[in-house]
């Protein structure tokens, strides 16, 4: 069956289902293998666990974004993974093509987020009148702009970071473009003060707290319309998710912002370099807790430091001593101890591959906060539409919230 947009029943239907799948499996995808040396579930898959931990770290690699394709593994590998695929599907918004943007518009800006904002806004319908754009934690505003240029109407926007919002008015003054760009926290009270019923906001990968303070001030004004890609959803005040829709508050499944991590396990942008670097300091992280777990009997994970990183080009012993020293743990280390870090490596492969089970729910989990988000704003009195935006190989975060306000 071909993925399609979900809106009005459908959204409901969709998310008691994922909610009910979701709560069942939960001991498959709540605990993180780089914090527990065992996995509840493998006591009861043995044959699976076994299997994954003697992979290769490049197995791992091939099959992270795409878990669903690994069909070898043993059960309940296959068929969690087309539960999962089945729950997760979401199909395309219809595009609406329009005049060429000019290149000017994207100089300076990288090319795959050039890409995501021309299919962000090739998703947009031409309004039937004229549309005061709201550009949500802007940056630069080069979606304001290219939205601007493409189908006319007014622009606002807002952007805490006072450097950025500079830029933006000296872009949008070269490309002769009349703009307003306003230096405001988003979080802070005094928003409500530039969000109005005449806005048509727009954000694309506002993150956590930032995005759902957009849909509530949104939807209490009464905004005409909204186009919101959300990211980052782990990245809220609160240590308990506090869902915004009346049907989820009544879900079974109850969320921590540790649970939400999961959704962000996934990354197509990263080059070689960046992931090399990233895999030494967990390899060295994992090496460190495996000392400190024979020497200092410590028993659960301790997070090393974050300047732990800066050391990485230091022998695996500098580097372990100094973060012992930072962490203030009674440990050193001496050249002899140089071998423990291949212990990390063999143990970072493991994890890697377990994940891959956990890996089957990210899509899922993502799609039901996205679905919280979507009847919210139908709750509100929106017709509400939920897709995607551009192929998962662009950005994993390819999914894109269009609200209208119903008459």
């Amino acid at each position: 069956m071909t993925p399609s947009v979900l809106s009005g029943n459908a959204l409901l239907d969709r998310f008691h289902a994922l909610d009910q799948w979701l709560f069942q499996q939960q001991n498959f995808w709540q605990e993180a293998p780089f914090t527990h040396q065992q996995l509840s579930w493998e006591a009861q898959h043995p044959e699976l666990g076994q299997w994954l931990r003697q992979q290769s770290l490049e197995h791992a690699e091939h099959y992270q974004g795409q878990p669903h394709a690994l069909l070898n593994a043993p059960a309940p590998f296959a068929e969690l993974a087309e539960q999962a695929q089945r729950l997760s599907s979401l199909g395309p918004h219809p595009q609406h093509p329009s005049h060429t943007i000019p290149a000017r518009f994207a100089v300076d800006v990288p090319g795959r987020k050039w890409q995501q904002i021309e299919a962000f806004a090739r998703c947009l319908p031409p309004p039937a009148q004229t549309v005061h754009w709201l550009d949500w934690c802007s940056g630069k505003s080069h979606l304001g702009r290219h939205l601007l240029h493409r189908l006319g109407g007014k622009l606002t926007s807002l952007e805490w970071d006072a450097a950025l919002v500079e830029q933006a008015q000296q872009l949008s003054a070269k490309h002769q473009l009349t703009a307003t760009h306003r230096i405001q926290d988003v979080l802070a009270e005094s928003c409500q003060q530039h969000v109005s019923a005449q806005h048509s906001p727009i954000a694309l990968h506002a993150c956590g707290d930032l995005h759902l303070q957009l849909l509530r001030l949104a939807s209490r004004q009464g905004c005409p319309q909204l186009a919101v890609a959300p990211c980052c959803y782990n990245r809220i005040a609160s240590h308990d998710y506090q869902p915004l829709s009346q049907t989820a508050r009544g879900a079974q499944l109850a969320l921590t912002r540790s649970d939400l991590r999961l959704t962000l396990r996934e990354s197509v942008n990263a080059g070689q370099r960046d992931r090399r670097l990233r895999d030494q300091s967990m390899a060295r992280r994992l090496a460190f807790d495996q000392l400190c777990r024979e020497r200092l009997g410590q028993t659960d994970y301790q997070s090393t430091p974050a300047a732990a990183n800066k050391w990485l080009h230091l022998p695996f012993h500098q580097w372990a001593n100094r973060v012992a020293e930072h962490m203030q743990r009674p440990l050193t280390l001496d050249s002899h101890d140089d071998e423990a870090e291949a212990l990390g490596w063999q143990r970072l492969a493991q994890i890697r591959n377990l994940e891959l089970v956990g890996n089957l729910f990210r899509r899922p989990l993502e799609l039901w906060l996205l679905l919280d988000r979507a009847l919210f704003l139908h709750e509100q009195g929106y017709h509400t539409r939920l897709g995607t935006f551009c192929p998962r190989e662009l950005t994993p975060r390819n999914a894109l919230l269009l609200a209208t306000k119903s008459d």
